[in-house]
């Protein structure tokens, strides 16, 4: 039998049915489908167990053990105390193996304290309880036996234990309202929909009743994509098979809100979850220092293995000599004579290996590691990053990328929560020409009512005062947020004023324009039998019939609805950017309504249009027709949706303007500012719709008024082709000379200054290998505009393509330094690939905080983080990596020198004890205290002048001209010590308690059979002990006398 054919059947017999098919069967309460309707294949699929930590019990040790000893420092320590203990060797194991064990131990319990942390929180997240389904009854057992196939319980302002398909909820309707913040960022409520056939099943005695089966795609990590369909077993013959996407689908992290209670069967759990399958593994990261560290040692690696060939041979070349090699106080036995020569040259190799070893500073690593857990204590201590409202302040979840701070090239930031507060807030809006600002100053007085008009024309009249009314009902209607009623024991509470009416949509930008709408005099009330009711300025509520919405997308930038007034009027009220509306405007005052909308883009403001249109019985009936056939059908769905609005959205009527403010954090903007001027670019990913985006960019600063922005949009793609987009932007961007900004500089100000935009459609394709190999890579050409690019923003960014970015970046030919920055879970991909992860302390949770380097309460503290702290964490640490590669040259080359006055013997010039604490004590506590002190330029100025951090820039400090120049230095001076001390010692005898000689010791001439330079364990020494007797051996051929007591 095919050995292919005989793992099939292992796999589908064994590993579950999961493992070979394109999709998988729940089924729904473990019930098996009734007979004669489909076969029943009992599968298997993980728990609901996450997982984030590293390192188990059992695998700690020997992982841990790996990864250390990937440090050539460290593996090249562990040969050198193998070699001590195989073979007979100068200096004792100890002077090699108490340091190296210390080294790790000290590693291994730091970072398994790390990885307990880890531990923790995982421990928590599966052991909460989760209520289901089981027999009729509600069941409680903790979130990690959650098992596929479970029918889940889930209250209001509780988290989805896993991805649940939506059965029912307590709302009539079948809907319910959620919050996935922690998924894509954004805070906004976003409406679920229950399944048809069981959104009537309220009870847990109902829900247990259903008899069902879900087919599926198998696990992807695509948020916002979700295919399958669910076939509903009732008395009749065939089921009902209704179809499923994502919004039916409950996604594990997101929060239920505004609902009392849903039912949903869990379909993906555990490491299956769409939440678990954005998040990547933690590797160990690695500093730019620690690379140079890494390098440096393979030069001095070489530079040792040199030193001990070089010895080597010279020790035969000198053994050559007659009666060198056996003197008459160290005869040869027969078994050493008989020795193979070739043996006998590689031990001496390994011996004066042993002997030079010292070169290679292991004590480096211990002071390095202390030095960055000492140092990362000012940063937590630093009280202007502090914030006050919260009273957060900074965390460091690891100190390993200290001086990484400080080396900063690209910063890749989220934009909701962490550029922003995520406040949307209505300033004001204009019709046609008239400025209407909520409780603001009129001619000079502050309006107490609910509405204050800054007057550009004369007061409207009787036709401005309809199209003044007009347009607030536009904006009442033209929208689909929702009012969160609470539920009262005799029904819905009904507000009799609307004042106290809590909007709820996915979009912050509707809830702010209703609820400004609000204050000017109209209210939306409810949505209520497919009627939308507003109360007008009189108290008055005025009912109209919902009847299309043509909803928003990021192609035509618009939305609309059709409503029937109570008059039996029928309107479409249209709402959208200028650049899509004002071309579909046929009347209205566009010129002064223009000019409003530019003066608040300037502002940074997020403008809308409202226009609208009266549609005749015959022609809604057209309408109608032509949006019901584009709803219906299932091929083209989304071009005839298209083409059908674009056919209604004409000829309108322009009413107004809106702008709203998405307020910014505190300071954000000047942080963006200054870490442009310090050279760092910016690139902004979001999940935003690109309008959102762009308007924030503008906001923070990212965008000025002169940059010109580039798109790379689906839209272009799809009508130009990809790589002829590509081209044209390269041309464009190399044409205008782009530079980044920098104010400091008067160059860059004379030059085109570029932005670009693209989208996560777009960046797929990107990502995906061209057609034809012959015609390139698109990521070169991406990457070529990008780099004339001074900001890029990158929109409808799934969590993955967050990533994808950061390491595309990190992994071009440049290899510059990245960070990221974000506070939800939807960023944790992007924090764990770049170089360094930074968590905002926010509000939408602390994952992003708990899988960063580092976490800041606010954005604005990113700039001292990098500025100040980042730029001396390098400076620091870069003098102390020099100094201790100088100081280990000092120590070690005169020992290299000592063994052409020795004959070559492999003595040592220093006794063990001062070898270990030389490096361990003598010279590392010194440096230690510089490396945490050290302020070469005041914190003050560092803050102050954001151009400082360019100095350090690229490694700057650890280059290789660097690393040479402090090398040589080092030669220099162990030179002076060991000829300085040759010369002024040369004719003096020094006793055992350092001690010079007297003036009258005699200078005993040894025999002629003694070598030219006899150990110092072999002096000649009074036998009698009364009288010390000093004698010099005169050495031929210029030798260095040796002093003997």
């Amino acid at each position: 039998m095919d050995c292919s054919l005989v793992r099939t059947l292992v796999r589908r017999y064994c590993a579950g049915e999961e493992s070979w098919v394109d999709s998988r069967t729940v089924y729904v309460g473990h019930k098996e489908p009734p007979p004669g309707t489909e076969a029943y294949i009992p599968q298997r699929y993980p728990d609901n167990r996450i997982v984030s930590s590293k390192y188990t019990f059992w695998s700690f040790i020997p992982k841990n053990l790996f990864e250390q000893f990937r440090r050539i420092a460290n593996f090249y320590f562990l040969i050198i105390f193998l070699v001590q203990l195989i073979i007979d060797t100068p200096t004792s194991p100890v002077t090699s193996g108490l340091p190296l064990f210390f080294v790790i131990t000290v590693t291994a319990i730091k970072q398994g304290y790390e990885d307990w942390l880890r531990h923790k929180a995982d421990k928590a997240m599966n052991q909460c309880p989760v209520h289901f389904i089981q027999h009729g009854r509600l069941v409680r057992k903790q979130s990690r036996k959650l098992q596929v196939g479970d029918i889940v319980m889930v209250k209001e302002d509780e988290s989805f234990p896993c991805d649940l398909v939506f059965l029912s909820s307590s709302r009539g309707d079948g809907t319910c309202h959620v919050t996935t913040a922690s998924l894509d960022g954004e805070s906004s409520h976003k409406t679920h929909y229950a399944v048809q056939d069981t959104k009537g099943f309220h009870t847990e005695e109902d829900v247990d009743s259903l008899h069902a089966t879900i087919e599926c795609e198998q696990p992807q990590p695509d948020l916002y994509k979700f295919v399958g369909r669910i076939n509903v077993y009732s008395d009749l013959r065939e089921p009902v098979v209704r179809p499923l996407g994502s919004e039916n689908l409950l996604l594990r992290g997101a929060t239920l809100k505004n609902t009392e209670k849903v039912f949903g069967v869990a379909i993906y759990t555990g490491m299956e979850t769409k939440m678990a399958l954005n998040y990547q593994s933690k590797s160990q990261k690695r500093s730019a220092v620690e690379k140079s560290m890494n390098a440096f040692l393979v030069v001095y690696l070489c530079i040792l293995i040199s030193k001990a060939l070089v010895n080597t041979a010279l020790k035969y070349v000198w053994q050559s000599w007659p009666q060198q090699d056996e003197p008459w106080y160290s005869q040869k036995t027969a078994a050493e004579r008989q020795r193979n020569l070739f043996l006998s040259a590689f031990t001496d190799f390994l011996a004066f290996m042993v002997l030079f070893n010292y070169i290679i500073p292991v004590s480096m690593y211990v002071t390095v590691e202390l030095q960055k857990f000492l140092g990362s204590y000012f940063l937590a201590w630093d009280q202007l990053m502090l914030d006050e409202d919260s009273g957060e302040g900074p965390l460091v979840n690891t100190s390993d990328l200290n001086e990484e701070l400080g080396q900063v090239e690209y910063v890749f930031t989220d934009k909701t929560g962490t550029l922003t507060e995520n406040n949307m807030e209505f300033r004001e809006c204009c019709i046609e020409g008239q400025v209407y600002v909520p409780h603001a100053i009129c001619n000079g007085q502050v309006l107490p009512g609910s509405s204050g008009i800054d007057m550009i024309d004369s007061s409207p009249g009787i036709s401005g005062k309809e199209q003044e009314e007009l347009f607030f009902r536009a904006l009442c209607l033209c929208h689909t947020v929702q009012v969160k009623e609470e539920d009262e024991p005799d029904g819905p509470h009904k507000p009799p004023d609307g004042k106290s009416c809590v909007y709820i949509s996915s979009s912050p930008d509707e809830v702010a324009l209703v609820e400004g709408i609000q204050r000017l005099g109209f209210t939306y009330l409810r949505l209520r039998d497919n009627h939308m009711e507003i109360l007008n300025r009189d108290n008055d509520i005025e009912r109209f019939e919902l009847l299309e919405v043509l909803s928003f997308d990021s192609v035509r930038r618009r939305m609309s609805v059709i409503v029937r007034a109570a008059t039996g009027d029928i309107f479409l009220f249209c709402k959208g950017a200028d650049s899509s509306i004002f071309p579909r405007v046929v009347e209205g005052k566009v010129e002064q309504v223009r000019a409003r909308v530019e003066h608040n883009a300037v502002e940074g403001l997020r403008t809308l249009c409202v226009a609208y249109k009266r549609l005749g019985p015959e022609e809604f009936a057209a309408v109608s027709a032509r949006l019901q056939e584009a709803k219906v059908a299932l091929q083209g769905r989304e071009q005839k949706l298209a083409e059908a609005y674009e056919l209604v959205e004409t000829d309108l009527t322009l009413l107004g303007a809106t702008a709203v403010e998405d307020r910014l954090q505190e300071k954000a903007a000047d942080t963006i500012e200054a870490l442009q001027k310090a050279g760092i670019k910016v690139w902004v990913l979001t999940g935003d719709k690109m309008e959102t985006a762009s308007a924030t960019c503008y906001a923070c600063k990212l965008f000025g008024p002169g940059t010109r922005l580039l798109e790379l949009t689906t839209k272009r793609v799809g009508e130009q082709g990809l790589r002829d987009v590509l081209l044209e932007l390269s041309k464009t961007v190399l044409r205008g000379g782009a530079l980044p900004r920098d104010s400091t500089s008067g160059l860059s100000a004379e030059l085109q200054d570029f932005g670009l935009i693209i989208d996560g459609a777009a960046l797929s394709l990107i990502m995906k290998p061209p057609e034809d190999p012959a015609a390139g890579s698109y990521r070169e050409l991406f990457l070529a505009v990008c780099r004339n690019c001074s900001a890029v923003l990158c929109c409808r960014m799934a969590p993955l393509q967050k990533a994808q970015i950061v390491k595309l970046i990190k992994l071009s030919k440049e290899h510059p330094i990245t960070l990221a920055i974000g506070d939800g879970a939807n960023d944790v991909s992007m924090i764990l690939e770049a170089h360094v992860g930074i968590g905002i302390i926010g509000k939408e949770g602390r994952q992003a905080a708990r899988n960063s380097d580092y976490a800041v309460p606010k954005f604005k503290h990113l700039q001292r983080l990098l500025l100040v702290h980042g730029h001396l964490y390098y400076v620091r640490i870069s003098e102390l990596v020099q100094y201790f590669f100088y100081k280990n040259v000092c120590f070690i080359f005169p020992q290299f020198l000592y063994q052409f006055f020795c004959g070559f013997s492999q003595q040592t010039l220093y006794d063990t004890a001062y070898l270990t604490l030389y490096n361990i004590s003598f010279t590392s506590l010194p440096i230690l205290l510089y490396s945490l002190l050290e302020q070469h330029v005041s914190v003050d100025t560092l803050a102050r002048d954001p151009g400082l951090y360019r100095d350090v820039a690229k490694n700057a400090l650890l280059r290789w001209r660097t690393f040479f120049y402090w090398t040589f230095l080092g030669v220099f001076d162990a030179l002076v010590f060991f000829f300085g001390a040759y010369f002024l010692l040369e004719d003096t005898a020094v006793t055992s308690h350092g001690q010079l000689a007297a003036a009258g010791s005699h200078t005993v001439r040894p025999p002629r059979s003694v070598p030219s330079a006899v150990p110092t364990s072999v002096a000649a020494v009074s036998s009698q002990g009364a009288r010390v007797v000093s004698w010099s051996v005169s050495p031929p051929r210029g030798r260095c006398p040796v002093s003997t007591v």
